[in-house]
């Protein structure tokens, strides 16, 4: 059963226990950045995303996340390259000119906080350099275009413009979502406009992801993998995602996973 929109705005109390969530999450984020460099597993990523988030008595939330075909096997998710979403941290090296998003959500006292970024590693490609820029700046456009009560369709009007600068794709397949004391809970995000986004609003109090999936050629996303989870580019080319977890508020958007040492607003990749 769909919970109705009045169950989705956070009272004061729960605004706070959200903003707690998501403020360790952003911690983590910056936690294991040194971890994020070449010749490092995803999987040793993986290690130390499970075994901070355990040590600081919080829970990773992807472990054991039930999917279609079963649970998610790691602490986090970690999409190299052509990897949209869902990659499994396994025993893959990173080399320099890769990208990787490295994609982290926590339990904290039943709130759930939510977050992503995509790394370079070493020396990139104009292309894997771009289609960063293009995911980090969309999802920042988008975040500026939020106002009280405003249509959800204002996030995807923002980010297919930027990414049309570019002539790069919007993933349309895979969405941003509601969260609080559930991982995803109405509404969805879309990053691309639809007629249902132009017919849906977010009030104050509603608690949302925003994580633009921007590919360097199509937007379309290929079938999952066999392991039930990797998602890649139909045509194998780069893409890059960043997310940050949203509270509207009576006075605007409140970003609520701001890390200290990631990149912030205009940062230049």
């Amino acid at each position: 059963m769909i919970p109705k929109q009045r169950s989705l705005q956070l009272s004061p109390h729960e605004r706070d226990a959200m903003r707690a969530a998501c403020q360790f999450n952003a911690r983590l984020l910056d936690a294991v950045r040194p971890c994020v460099v070449p010749g490092a597993t995803t999987e040793s990523i993986d290690r130390f995303v499970h075994e901070y988030t355990l040590d600081h008595g919080h829970t990773p939330a992807c472990l054991g996340y039930q999917g279609e075909r079963g649970p998610f096997p790691k602490s986090c998710c970690t999409s190299v390259n052509d990897v949209i979403c869902h990659g499994i941290p396994d025993s893959y090296e990173l080399q320099p000119g890769d990208i990787v998003n490295v994609d982290l959500t926590t339990i904290v006292n039943g709130w759930f906080g939510d977050q992503s970024e995509t790394f370079l590693i070493g020396e990139v490609s104009d292309t894997a350099r771009a289609v960063t820029q293009c995911s980090f700046d969309s999802l920042y456009l988008a975040i500026d275009a939020l106002t009280p009560d405003c249509k959800i369709a204002v996030i995807g009007e923002a980010i297919v413009k930027e990414a049309a600068k570019y002539g790069f794709g919007v993933v349309d397949k895979y969405v941003g979502h509601g969260i609080g004391r559930r991982f995803h809970q109405p509404p969805n995000i879309p990053h691309v406009p639809s007629s249902d986004t132009y017919r849906k609003r977010l009030s104050p109090g509603m608690c949302f992801t925003i994580e633009p999936m921007i590919n360097a050629g199509s937007g379309e996303a290929g079938n999952t993998e066999r392991d039930g989870w990797t998602v890649r580019t139909v045509d194998r080319q780069l893409s890059a995602q960043f997310e940050h977890t949203i509270l509207m508020t009576e006075d605007g958007p409140e970003i609520l996973t701001l890390t200290q040492l990631g990149p912030a607003k205009g940062h230049k990749f």
